[in-house]
């Protein structure tokens, strides 16, 4: 009996060897449009769809394939007496193996200039037909809709004349994910240019690819694997280009998004040191080297086998004095060739390269046990504007700065936070606590002299005066904090007993 494979291809990677190793294991290929054209000016001898259905290509090739000859073909239970008999009754013959990628649409709406009618002509309808039917069919017939998959299968026919039931099914199971995948970005581009659509949809469907597996999550005893999202932005961390060092490992790309974040909220030159997702040090300064001096400063000890994010090119001098200390990570959106030699002499760290985004992140996604919570990105600009100072003391020029620099800092520390700052730089920052005044301890205590002069910027609201009286004896001038709280009276009744300038923003920044 003649062998049938059906190969009709948007991705052509390694097509031609397939199909030529398909043809020595004694397969007739049929095919259609490129793949046919792309195969006969190979050399290997294909029979078009059309010589198969004994119908031609109609309205502009949408119905090419969508005939009983070969979704009959694929979808026959070689098993059923009465299948059997079907088929020899209509003439259909048996298609044994389907290789289907399918149009590229997630390629064809990354086009910034994208059409609703170019979207909608690359949106693949008898491929993922015949996807599924093969798939369906596994038990006789093998569906490869992954290039990386031609060797497995060709190596298959080779040992043992056929393909094992196992790699069959293994295969269907790839090929429902890619049809799964690629229903989920028509979906989910369609759904953003229904303009009445709301801004969550009632059924939400996210589609990843996965990029690697990880040595292991948090910890060593727990699997992980990373994954990025179809069409990710250029300069998020899932595209971010690594240059030199060791493989990521998870806790290493986690607490690289933290930095990476941070760091963009800032127009000036920044440096962002993070460890343990919460930043350690932040400073601006007039260049890189400067900002980077800054952060090291503001905490010498937490920075050591951290990571640093910089919104600007890295210079040589930079990376010397980086690379007086262990960093896990250097991200950054260019860099000097006389830095990367520099850095090159620190084999282990890791350095990446990734512009900044023009597009920031629009959802944010927190799984949890049975669902997933999501959330808009908080990318509120944040500036004085509308602020109140309710104080008698009113804030400098220099100290509403500040405030504007602590703030941006306080929305990426895990609640409950507390950042002290002085002049452009991070001098105590108190992350994670369950109650504000130990926030306000953890921060003046890394602080110690420090503290003296400097900001204090609150992610929510005072319950009690004790944050600011903790604040007064550690020598803070000024506190920015978005209020709303029953008691804010008292904790401005305290700031003018001290001496202290308090400016309330109406606009709070828990992160859990």
């Amino acid at each position: 009996m003649t062998k049938l494979a059906l190969l009709s291809v948007s991705d052509k990677t390694g097509l031609v060897d397939f199909a030529r190793g398909l043809v020595e294991q004694g397969f007739t290929v049929i095919s259609t449009g490129g793949t046919k054209k792309a195969l006969a000016d190979a050399g290997v001898p294909v029979k078009s769809v059309s010589e198969i259905t004994g119908f031609p290509e109609i309205l502009d090739g949408r119905v090419k394939t969508l005939h009983p000859k070969i979704h009959g073909g694929i979808l026959a239970r070689r098993d059923l007496e009465q299948h059997r008999q079907q088929m020899e009754e209509h003439g259909i013959g048996s298609i044994d193996l389907v290789a289907v990628n399918l149009y590229p649409f997630a390629q064809t709406v990354a086009k910034s200039d994208v059409t609703l009618a170019q979207a909608i002509e690359n949106i693949d309808i008898g491929g993922p037909t015949m996807v599924r039917s093969a798939a369906k069919n596994f038990k006789d017939v093998a569906i490869v809709v992954n290039p990386a998959r031609y060797n497995t299968v060709l190596e298959e026919l080779r040992q043992q004349g056929s393909i094992s039931e196992e790699t069959r099914f293994a295969l269907a199971v790839e090929a429902f994910s890619h049809t799964a995948e690629y229903d989920a970005m028509i979906s989910g581009w369609l759904y953003k240019q229904v303009k009445s659509a709301p801004l969550f949809a009632e059924t939400l469907v996210l589609p990843f690819c996965k990029v690697q597996d990880l040595r292991y999550g948090e910890n060593p005893q727990q699997k992980a694997a990373f994954y990025r999202e179809p069409n990710a932005a250029a300069g998020t961390v899932a595209n971010a280009k690594q240059l030199q060092g060791k493989e990521l490992s998870f806790n290493n790309i986690n607490d690289l998004n933290a930095a990476w974040e941070l760091v963009q909220e800032f127009s000036e030159p920044a440096a962002v040191a993070v460890k343990h997702a919460n930043p350690c040090g932040v400073a601006v300064g007039d260049s890189i080297y400067a900002a980077y001096e800054l952060a090291y400063e503001a905490d010498p000890v937490s920075i050591f086998g951290g990571i640093v994010a910089l919104n600007g090119k890295l210079d040589a001098r930079t990376a010397e004095k980086m690379c007086g200390i262990f960093l896990e990570v250097i991200i950054a959106p260019e860099y000097e060739a006389e830095a990367l030699a520099v850095l090159a002499k620190k084999k282990d760290v890791r350095v990446l390269l990734a512009p900044l985004p023009k597009k920031r992140e629009v959802f944010d996604v927190k799984k949890v046990s049975g669902g997933l919570l999501v959330q808009e990105v908080d990318h509120n600009f944040i500036n004085a504007a509308g602020w109140g100072a309710v104080t008698d003391t009113k804030p400098t020029v220099q100290q509403v700065q500040d405030m504007i620099f602590g703030l941006k800092v306080v929305k990426h520390v895990k609640s409950n936070a507390i950042v002290l700052v002085k002049n452009g730089q991070t001098v105590g920052i108190g992350a994670g606590q369950m109650n504000r005044v130990g926030a306000a301890k953890i921060a003046i205590e890394q602080a110690g002299s420090k503290a003296d002069g400097s900001v204090l910027a609150s992610d929510a609201f005072f319950p009690f005066r004790d944050t600011v009286d903790l604040a007064q004896q550690a020598g803070v001038k000024a506190v920015v904090q978005p209020g709303g709280s029953l008691k804010d009276q008292e904790s401005t009744q305290a700031c003018n007993e001290h001496g202290i300038a308090m400016m309330l923003t109406g606009t709070r920044y828990f992160k859990h």
